[in-house]
């Protein structure tokens, strides 16, 4: 069995973010997961991990979700931004719909049920 080479990853906060973005998607990709927050030193190791590959950040709309959007943007310029409505404020709490649209939106195929 051969293992496919994901080129794909999206970068959020938590679990449940992974969760949602899991139901939506219907393509390999990986996720990960910062909790909330991340160390210099594992952003440095993402950067060196992830150079060659297709990174998105999605992350809530809210002051911790800014906080690491401004570190990424600052350490990790290369990756795309994928942004939330504010009106739903975190990403696993969002319609299965908007996520899937915001997903779509950065070339991400998505469940054409969520469309």
């Amino acid at each position: 069995m051969s293992l496919v080479e994901v080129e794909k990853v999206i970068i959020v906060e938590g679990k449940s973010d992974k969760k949602k973005i899991l139901t939506v998607v219907n393509e390999p990709l990986e996720i990960i997961c910062t909790n909330g927050t991340i160390s210099m030193a594992k952003l440095d190791e993402l950067i060196d991990e992830l150079y060659d590959k297709d990174v998105y950040i999605l992350v809530d709309a809210d002051d911790a979700g800014d906080r690491l959007r401004k570190q990424f943007k600052r350490e990790f310029p290369e990756a795309s931004h994928l942004y939330i409505d504010r009106a739903y404020r975190e990403v696993a709490t969002a319609p299965d719909q908007h996520v899937a649209s915001v997903l779509l939106s950065a070339n991400i195929d998505v469940n054409a049920k969520f469309l």
